[in-house]
């Protein structure tokens, strides 16, 4: 059988001592594997982050009442696992950064690459840098105002200026950690991973031991001490207005919840860019256990999260609480954050902070996913010409394509701004989701296509050794992923509770996709002047 090397050279790649393709921009692309699969696990964990987008993504359970989150989340944590079967084979099949973008300009195409790719992860997560920044506000500005008493400041926060001012906080802390380089980001990741984890098992630890009746009374106690809310659980209670019930079913219900799930379960594959810097990058099994370990730590933490809101707080106030802050009627006027809540059982500041603060490191850990997986893209499209040298340049001494950066941190800046001060613009980011599992979807479909398409490569990987009843494993799971990606499309696009299918956020999208259409379009007819054939270079795959 023929090895990865040969099938790659088959396709003008490089193997052994033969010169690289004079079309890349160089003989490799200059960037070192710093990362260990333990790195790409905690990474995988970090995306689908908990506490920065599970609890607060299960703010909007009240949008579907009927439906029960730990189903939801369950079946969600099986779909997915198809996702990251279908990842690693496309990464052990083609392990080079900038993973979507290599991929689909292989396998269909230079033009269908760019495009999706582009749009999917350059232009949208400029519009994740303010959700990114309201999070950090929600769940450390926020609640510690509030602690401290500053309950203005608290309210600050959640203005215009309070808004882009965290944003201008969240751009700044992501273009530090990514100009770390992967070591680097993977040493301040390691130890934020820790520490949250330490402060998730405190706050479960603490309502695990508190009785309801103790919390009822430590909620009335601060929401009256510190928000001058008389009898503030049952205000909470009364301000959702809705019934709700924790268990299994009903299963169609809670199938209405997955679409819900997808906004914070959908992305073990986050780092599937960076597999050019992890090493171990050609073991199936390593790498899909990278993506897979961190969607079940995930899918576990949350589990247990929420068996202990029911036994501690009521399903019925955490519910109405989320439900109330969600509709712009909350009553402590800002989100009912869990660990805060948790916090004052303790009925001590000092401690009361220290877990907020703890709790903060999945944020800080996580914050440099805005824009460290979205630099390969931008970098292995320069690096393929499509995009100007310069964004392919690499730092000598932490190999970071800091040009890329930049294209990622400026434009981030500007459409912050328009976040925080044109409210209109705030429905433009609501299909910031739905464009990034578009570009899973035509993945998903390459992967499907992979061994007709193209055979030699196929052969050549250690994925097609897998098998699931005779049927290859790798195809087979990128056909459950699209179904697992139209599922959400369809519900996405018809139904408004996900609040998804606004018409000018969808204008706004189509925007994005005619702007990576034009950028093609003219970096084919820039190059094509200079003697260099686009449509050749997707024909290869680049060194490392």
């Amino acid at each position: 059988m023929a090895t990865v090397e040969e099938a790659q050279a088959s396709l003008g790649g490089v193997s052994g001592g033969a010169e690289a393709p004079t079309l890349f921009l160089r003989k490799a692309t200059g960037l070192v594997r710093g990362w260990s699969v333990r790195d790409a696990i905690i990474y995988a964990a970090l995306s689908t982050n908990i506490v920065t987008l599970g609890i607060v993504e299960f703010a909007y359970n009240s949008f579907i009442p009927k439906g029960q989150l730990l189903s939801a989340v369950l079946i969600s944590g099986v779909w997915v696992s198809f996702l990251c079967i279908t990842y690693a084979g496309l990464v052990v099949t083609i392990p080079r950064a900038g993973g979507d973008y290599v991929w689909q300009s292989r396998i269909l195409g230079g033009p269908v690459g760019f495009i999706m790719s582009a749009t999917g992860w350059w232009f949208i997560l400029w519009l994740w840098a303010p959700i990114y920044g309201s999070i950090l506000s929600e769940e450390l500005a926020q609640p510690l105002a509030a602690d401290l008493g500053h309950q203005g400041l608290a309210a600050w926060f959640a203005s215009k200026n309070g808004i882009f001012v965290v944003c201008l906080i969240t751009i700044a802390l992501a273009g530090m950690l990514v100009s770390l380089g992967m070591a680097g980001y993977a040493r301040v990741q390691k130890w934020c991973f820790a520490g949250g984890l330490l402060g998730f098992t405190i706050m479960i630890l603490i309502l695990l031991f508190t009785s309801h009746g103790a919390f009822v009374s430590s909620v009335n106690h601060y929401g009256n001490s510190l928000f001058h809310v008389k009898n503030a659980y049952k205000t909470n209670i009364a301000a959702g207005g809705t019934s709700f019930t924790f268990g299994l079913g009903p299963l169609g219900a809670s199938m209405a919840l997955v679409p819900m799930m997808m906004f914070y379960l959908l992305w073990p594959n986050w780092g599937s860019t960076l597999y050019g810097e992890i090493r171990g990058a050609n073991d199936f099994k390593r790498v899909f256990a990278g993506m897979f370990s961190g969607l079940w730590i995930t899918v576990i933490l949350s589990v247990i999260f929420l068996f202990v809101v029911d036994k501690t707080m009521g399903w019925s106030f955490y519910n109405n609480a989320n439900a109330a802050w969600a509709d712009g009627k909350g009553v402590f006027g800002i989100f009912p954050y869990p660990a805060m809540l948790a916090g004052w059982v303790i009925h001590n500041q000092a401690a009361q902070i220290a877990l907020i603060l703890l709790m903060s490191l999945w944020f800080f850990g996580w914050v440099g996913t805005l824009f460290l997986s979205s630099t390969r893209v931008i970098f292995a499209a320069a690096f393929d010409r499509v995009l100007p040298d310069v964004a392919a340049t690499v730092s000598e001494k932490r190999k970071v394509p800091m040009a890329s950066l930049v294209l990622m941190l400026l434009p981030a800046v500007g459409l912050s701004a328009l976040y925080a001060y044109w409210g209109n613009f705030r429905t433009y980011t609501l299909d910031a989701t739905l464009v990034i599992a578009v570009t899973y979807l035509f993945s998903a479909f390459a992967a499907v296509i992979l061994p007709w398409r193209k055979p030699e490569l196929w052969a050549a990987s250690p994925a097609s050794r897998f098998k699931f009843l005779g049927i290859p494993l790798v195809p087979f799971s990128g056909l459950v992923t699209m179904g697992l990606i139209i599922f959400n499309l369809y519900h996405w696009f018809s139904n408004s509770a996900y609040g998804v299918n606004s018409r000018d956020s969808l204008y706004f999208m189509g925007i994005m996709y005619l702007l990576a259409i034009c950028l093609y379009t003219g970096a084919r007819i820039v190059r094509k002047r200079q003697g260099i054939d686009l449509g050749l270079i997707n024909k290869e795959i680049p060194v490392e």
